[in-house]
């Protein structure tokens, strides 16, 4: 081998170690997700999967560097299908795929069970719509949720019952769950501190279909409305069997049930429900019109409800791994209490139980299967 070749070949050497250099400091970071992408609430749960995945992509696009590091964001999404059991499971999972931070679990019941193990492994757990107010009161550092508390939520909901409906006399359901139980719970409080009287407080299974024996017992009752606390998928027949037993009242309920396509479970019985989201409605987010765009554009798919809680909470890990210069779960979590982030929802702040200041809740009937905005109550 000549001179000349022998230097060709050490420039083609030093320019493969260089290359090889420049790709092991690119770091790939796990972002877990958690929600049901299968069962009743699947269409929820991919909804905030979207949402996550929608915030990933565009952090990636527009390049992330972390304490001098390139980094690239992995959602690392887990169908927990809905069931406490499962959740344990797949936050375990999501702890052994060294997840920096995760996003979820959608609902109470599984959230609450799945915050022990991120907390034992001291990771931070953003819930981007469970509810219920035991979720943030257990006493761990790593639980936080952008939306507002069932403790907020089912009082709005009483006071629109009491001062908008005229309701005088109403009786209350619930499916039995974290979620259902706790939202019944804190209406009931409110409804009796306003004056309204609670004829019946009964509790049917989070999966119950035939709701005709309750209802008809309630029918006798002469409530001037129905309280059920639960999912669309249980909530949506629950109406459908009112009407059909020409009970005529409205059907109250919450976050669960109050998605853009409750007509698919609730068909014509739609217009009798009224909802609450613990939060402000998209149409009233700072940047919700935009996000809604890039959601329809990259998805075609109308955003449900929690899409965009999910996204901010994505943004919200990344704020903080900016803050602390690290993408360890251990900064990112010393990082979490001084969160001040402007997201499409509109402003992040915590407070030392990791809930949301200053909570919102939005108050929806639908018109012809429209879902319309009515209120918005401020706690």
């Amino acid at each position: 081998m000549n001179t000349t070749s022998i230097h060709c070949a050490v420039l083609a050497v030093a320019a493969l170690a260089f290359h090889a250099g420049a790709a092991s400091a690119e770091q790939v970071v796990r972002i877990g997700f958690a929600a049901p992408l299968t069962g009743g609430s699947a269409r929820a749960g991919k909804d905030q999967e979207n949402g996550a995945q929608l915030a990933v992509e565009e952090i990636n696009a527009k390049g992330l560097t972390i304490g001098g590091n390139k980094v690239v964001l992995q959602l690392d999404p887990q169908d927990d299908a809905g069931d406490p059991r499962t959740a344990t499971q797949v936050a375990q999972k999501l702890v052994d795929n060294h997840a920096a931070a995760v996003v979820g679990h959608l609902n109470s019941g599984t959230s609450i069970p799945a915050s022990k193990i991120y907390s034992d492994a001291g990771i931070v757990q953003i819930s981007p719509s469970a509810t219920s107010p035991l979720y943030t009161q257990q006493g761990f550092k790593t639980t936080y949720r952008v939306v507002a508390t069932d403790a907020q939520q089912g009082p709005a909901l009483a006071k629109y019952a009491a001062s908008v409906m005229k309701v005088k006399r109403v009786a209350v359901v619930d499916d039995t769950t974290a979620y259902g139980q706790g939202l019944a719970d804190e209406f009931v409080k409110e409804a009796k501190a306003l004056g309204i009287e609670v004829v019946s407080r009964d509790a049917t299974s989070p999966n119950a279909l035939d709701f005709r024996g309750l209802l008809t017992k309630i029918k006798g009752e002469q409530p001037d409305a129905l309280m059920y606390g639960g999912m669309d998928f249980t909530v949506g027949p629950f109406a459908k069997q009112a009407v059909g037993l020409n009970i005529k009242t409205k059907v109250l309920s919450g976050d669960g049930v109050c998605g853009e396509d409750l007509s698919r479970v609730a068909g014509t019985a739609t217009d009798q429900i009224v909802c609450s989201e613990a939060g402000v409605g998209l149409e009233k987010m700072p940047g919700g019109e935009a996000f809604s765009k890039r959601f329809e554009q990259r998805f075609h798919n109308a955003v449900q409800i929690y899409a965009p809680y999910a996204y901010d909470a994505v943004y919200v890990i990344v704020d903080a791994m900016k803050r602390a210069g690290s993408t360890d779960p251990v900064s990112i979590l010393a990082a979490m209490p001084k969160t001040n982030f402007d997201g499409v929802i509109g402003n992040v702040r915590f407070d030392s139980h990791g809930d949301l200041r200053d909570g919102v809740i939005s108050i929806y009937q639908y018109r012809s299967g429209k879902k319309t905005l009515v209120d918005l109550v401020r706690m």
